[in-house]
């Protein structure tokens, strides 16, 4: 199968999954893995499908999350971190790795600012423990169609 059409069904999984699970390496070297809110999924997000769509790049992905965890301190560390998602059902995966970014344009955590998060941050999308991680990979590999992928990414 070619890139383009890679790229695309990629797309189209992380637009759907219900979850993305973000994977960091801690001070000591140890990968740490947790669920993280799919904020691509358009049917969880509906308000968030024109910002994707102006996204520059194949494939970016942005989270939210307090500025004091345990993941923004080992971003800080070690930036380089690896993303899943997947369709069990369909045995289809995609791993996005690279260097992840802490954001902070105040324009883009408004963008992304849903109704119902005041109970994590107070004071709403410039709460100081309010922050945006972006990750623009530079390689995608995963599962399609029985077969595995790797593609390098811009």
């Amino acid at each position: 199968m070619d890139k383009k059409r890679l790229i695309n069904v990629s797309k189209k999984l992380m637009e759907t999954a219900n979850s993305v699970y973000l994977t960091t390496v801690s001070g000591h070297g140890i990968p740490f893995t947790r669920a993280m809110l799919n904020l691509k999924n358009r049917k969880q997000y509906p308000s968030l499908v024109k910002f994707f769509a102006g996204q520059k790049g194949e494939v970016v992905v942005y989270f939210t999350t307090n500025t004091s965890s345990e993941k923004v301190k080992h971003i800080r560390k070690h930036p380089y971190v690896s993303v899943y998602y997947c369709n069990p059902k369909a045995f289809h995966g995609l791993m996005l790795g690279g260097r992840i970014q802490i954001i902070k344009d105040n324009k883009v955590k408004k963008a992304l600012w849903q109704k119902g998060w005041e109970r994590y941050y107070p004071g709403g999308f410039d709460d100081p423990d309010h922050t945006v991680l972006k990750l623009k990979p530079t390689v995608a590999r995963g599962w399609y169609q029985a077969a595995p992928f790797t593609l390098k990414l811009k």
